[in-house]
This record gives structure tokens, sequence and C-alpha cells, in this order.
């Protein structure tokens, strides 16, 4: 069994992320803290939560994701590996992309852009209209 208690080949898998990213395991800085939020008597008198700093790039993580404190080893040194990638990447990160469209979303839309889409919908309003079933009054007919 590995290090950290997940399948070899996810260990192997973050291991060879870290290589291709240039982060070392002797450039790690690693604490175990305790941790903080929901779990009462456990929370309070165990130290399972893992911060993680990177000296190099200075970026810090911490973890608590899971009660094991191996698992959170894990799952922070992958988060460390997504922080450097993003801060190497700049704007062509996945997340920094998908904020971005989020942001597009969000933004209100032009005036021009609002009259547009207004007189899209009135025509279409006025083609719905057409097909209409024409209700014939059976008094006008018999005059």
């Amino acid at each position: 069994m590995g290090k950290y208690p997940v399948s070899a080949a996810k260990e192997k898998e973050l291991l060879d992320v870290m290589d291709g990213l240039g982060i070392h395991e002797e450039d790690l800085e690693e604490q175990f803290i305790r941790g903080s939020g929901k779990g009462g008597q456990k929370i309070n008198t165990s130290a399972n939560c893992v911060r993680l700093k990177h000296l190099p790039s200075g970026l810090e993580v911490r973890c608590q994701a899971d009660r094991s404190l191996s698992m959170n080893r894990f799952l922070a040194r992958r988060a460390l590996c997504e922080k450097v990638e993003n801060e190497q990447q700049g704007k062509e990160s996945k997340q920094e992309q998908e904020r971005e469209k989020i942001r597009r979303q969000k933004r209100r839309r032009s005036k021009r852009a609002k009259e547009k889409i207004l007189a899209d919908k009135k025509a279409v309003s006025e083609k719905k209209s057409l097909r209409k079933k024409v209700l014939i009054d059976k008094k006008k007919d018999e005059n």
C-alpha cells in the first residue's frame, strides 16, 4: 500500500502532476492543526486538518474535507497542485474560464441588445397570434 489511503493509480497520478508542475516534497511545509466547524468533541481533540504551504510560490492550502488525516494530506496536495497550475496558467486555467463565463452570463445587457430581444419577442408573438382559430359569429352569417 502507498503513502495515502487511495488507489495506487490515483497516487501515481498525483505524483505525476506534482512532478509536472515542479512541486517537490522538500518544498512543502506541512502542519497538522485542529479543525473548525461541525464535529463537536472529535474536532476539538484531534488535529486532522492539514495546512500545506508551497515555499517557492508562497501558496497555501488548508484541507479538512475528510475525517482521516492521511486522506486530508492527499486532498491538500491535490488542491495545492490545482492552485499552482492556476497560478502558472493565469487566464487560461479552467477555473478562470468558468469564472469568466459566469461573469459574462450575469452581466447586464446593453440597451441595444434589450431592444433587439424585445423586437424578436414581439415578432414571434404576432406570428403566433396569426395561428389562432378564427371564431365565426353565426348570427352575422345568417343575416
